[in-house]
């Protein structure tokens, strides 16, 4: 496996794909960071030059990827809540933050169902 930005990337897929295992790395950014690299999207990451990888590990590095990122996000969170605006109030209570609605839906932000006591037929 290579290593770019820290992460072992797999050898078997496109390029372009592999980089997508990256955290902050998406399939437009990973387009980006090839062409500016002036790597071909279709080659293997088995059949990279080293010249090659060395140009994507400095594409990449100017990206916030990994643990930047993942600070830097949670950071963010962490001042909404802080301040005490609707969306960090969200985020404090676990429900959705996005305007998203709760009375039917939102099980993944919420939790599995509680049951109600003495429901009745």
């Amino acid at each position: 496996m290579a290593r770019i930005a820290g992460i072992d990337v797999p050898r078997e897929k496109r390029v372009v794909i592999s980089l997508t295992y990256i955290y902050g790395v998406g399939s437009s950014t990973a387009k980006e960071i090839l062409k500016e690299a002036g790597v071909s999207e279709d080659t293997r990451v088995r059949d990279l030059t080293e010249d090659e990888l060395g140009r994507i590990r400095t594409a990449v590095g100017e990206y916030t990827t990994e643990g930047d990122l993942r600070r830097e996000v949670s950071l963010n969170i962490k001042r909404l809540i802080e301040i005490g605006s609707y969306r960090g109030l969200r985020h404090r209570r676990g429900l959705p933050v996005r305007g998203q609605k709760t009375k039917n839906n939102a099980r993944t932000r919420k939790g599995p169902s509680r049951a109600v006591a003495n429901k009745k037929k």
